[in-house]
């Protein structure tokens, strides 16, 4: 009887952890999002700056997906409102969009003079699946912000 109840258990622990690897391997997808970005236009309005960036993300994983919002994310944020997006990558390809922000003056500077920029991009892969992840993006050179 005690055989019994230890194979049962032990049966259920590897279930268990079966069940717990396919999470995680389903969570890592967005994980492999990376990207960059170019400002493509600076308006100054006073104490005010508005940027259009052009934004290129890359999927490096094994599938699609869709990204629904996009958030900038920063230690001095143009701003955290969470911004629509629709755009799909597939594996191993790239999409862009165009997202426009308007700032303080003083916090465009700040902003700007970071090699970096992070965006909270929220994805919906497979089955309806969502996901949030943290993407750096690096910036590309050439672009009008000064």
């Amino acid at each position: 009887m005690n055989s019994r109840i230890s194979r049962i258990s032990q049966l259920l622990v590897l279930t268990g952890l079966f069940a717990l690897t396919i999470g995680f391997a389903h969570a890592s997808d967005a994980s492999h999002l990376s990207g960059s970005y170019e400002v493509v236009q600076k308006t100054d309005l006073g104490a005010q700056t508005r940027v259009r960036l052009q934004l290129y993300l890359s999927n490096h994983g094994q599938r699609d997906l869709q990204i629904q919002r996009i958030t900038f994310w920063d230690s001095h944020p143009p701003g955290r409102r969470p911004q629509a997006c629709s755009l799909l990558v597939h594996p191993g390809s790239s999409e862009s969009t165009t997202q426009e922000l308007t700032m303080p003056r003083s916090e465009y500077r700040l902003w700007n003079s970071a090699k970096r920029l992070k965006l909270l991009v929220a994805v919906e892969g497979p089955g309806g699946r969502k996901a949030t992840e943290l993407v750096r993006l690096g910036r590309i050179s050439g672009g009008k912000a000064n």
